[in-house]
């Protein structure tokens, strides 16, 4: 039988649809790509903030046509929106067979057979619950990165985010797991392991009494075939001395972070929960600079937060322009249900917020095409994406671009090349985001 799968949201969510769908194929399920040729679909949802809570709906309503009138004969639902509203979903959309929380995906296999049975299933375990399977997931990055999941869940309860509430309370995974994890995917021919979790910097504290992603870390760099690693996520105030040096000391380790800031004046930082300070987060991006030099910091805003006036927008634009982040994403406030910021008497209105919005991003958007223009005439080690159609030339990336979030560097060459490689480039151009460049010279570690 042939399955769909759709995988909305995060990364996070990736890995839990690559589990999934390594279960099923490990029953004889065949995947597909085309709706009209599915016997089942299965749509793994999100509902972060609202545009994702309506991507997933019509998603779900879109797919439910061919339930109900082609040759599909289960539709399951899975992941954030199936864990917030599972017994809406039955209710109000009868094609829906079954209901999957985020901490049952390892029961896709079992729910399948129920639901080719003639039955209902809705499955939404204890939210501190860790699904468990040893099964091989099955990458769908393409083969050469890959993401690894470390921790579920969240303790941090800041006032806009509904994560603790569909995701559960903080957990790492075991490191001894994680690294057998790690080993399968490098035996795959995975080169780039992306670290990911609601927060990573935390990494070990439930399981072994401290912070551990620097011993993790330098674990993981000990598998061979493994070439880079990527931390996404790390919470700036729980960044801590053995990290820094971890980061600084390990060759493997991209000088990369993402660090989630959400907002820079003391005011909304506090009523959105946070645990940081303007000065905190100050001293923690000169630290990082001044022992890493070359690091690549990115980061998060939220604009428009409930209460924010002009002046508080001032100050984070004030702060962006000092701190000169080499890549910056900027959502506007999303009013989550049962969230207590959604509550809050002072909501912004949509037109503040876009305008906010587009002001930051235009700031933004100067300090990026500056930070390019400052690489052209330098080599870079960058690892191929995959080639242009109908040209002499190739999609990369360096340590600075994370995928699917961060620009690309263009490579015109007339070699032979093949994803996954990585090469030496002399950057020749910059436009906008992204960057242009050929071979510099044979490449060899």
């Amino acid at each position: 039988m042939k399955i769909l799968f759709i995988s909305l949201g995060c990364d996070k969510n990736l890995v839990d649809s690559e589990v999934m769908i390594g279960l099923l194929n490990q029953q004889g399920y065949q995947m597909t790509d085309e709706e009209e040729e599915a016997d089942i679909i299965v749509i793994n949802t999100c509902c972060f903030i609202n545009d994702a809570k309506e991507e997933s709906i019509q998603t779900i309503l879109e797919m439910a046509r061919y339930r109900k009138e082609g040759k599909c004969k289960a539709l399951i639902v899975t992941g954030c929106l199936a864990q917030r509203y599972q017994q809406e979903i039955l209710d109000e959309i009868p094609e829906v067979d079954a209901v999957l929380g985020t901490t049952t995906y390892d029961e896709i296999v079992s729910t399948v057979t129920s639901v080719l049975e003639g039955q209902k299933v809705l499955k939404c375990y204890d939210l501190d619950r860790m699904p468990q399977t040893d099964t091989k997931r099955i990458v769908t990055t393409g083969g050469h990165f890959a993401h690894l999941k470390i921790a579920e869940g969240c303790n941090k309860h800041c006032t806009y985010c509904i994560i603790p509430k569909i995701r559960g309370n903080y957990r790492s995974v075991p490191m001894e797991k994680l690294l057998k994890e790690a080993q399968e995917l490098a035996d795959q021919g995975v080169k780039e392991l992306i670290l990911v979790a609601q927060e990573t910097t935390l990494y070990g504290i439930d399981l072994y009494g401290e912070k551990s992603l620097h011993k993790l870390l330098r674990e993981l760099c000990k598998i061979k075939g493994i070439r880079w690693i990527r931390i996404l996520y790390c919470y700036p105030e729980e960044i801590y001395e053995e990290l820094i040096q971890t980061i600084k000391e390990e060759k493997k380790i991209c000088h990369y972070l993402d660090l989630p800031i959400q907002h820079a004046s003391d005011r909304i930082l506090k009523r959105m929960g946070r645990r940081t300070t303007r000065k905190d987060l100050i001293e923690t991006i000169e630290r990082l600079r001044e022992e890493i030099p070359d690091i690549v910091l990115r980061t998060t805003l939220i604009t428009g937060f409930p209460g924010e006036t002009e002046e508080d927008h001032r100050e984070l634009m004030n702060f962006v322009d000092e701190m000169e982040f080499e890549r910056l994403g900027v959502f506007t406030y999303s009013a989550e249900e049962n969230t207590p910021a959604a509550e809050f008497e002072d909501q912004v209105d949509e037109e503040t917020k876009l305008d906010r919005q587009a002001e930051l991003m235009e700031l933004q958007q100067e300090i990026a095409f500056a930070c390019a223009e400052e690489m052209v005439g330098k080599t870079v080690i960058a690892m191929i994406e995959g080639k242009v159609a109908d040209e002499n030339a190739y999609v990369a990336r360096t340590y600075a671009d994370a995928p699917n979030i961060d620009g690309y560097l263009f490579v015109n060459t007339g070699e032979t090349l093949m994803t996954g490689d990585f090469v030496r480039v002399k950057i020749t151009g910059a436009l906008e985001y992204d960057l242009i460049g050929e071979i510099a010279d044979e490449y060899t570690e």
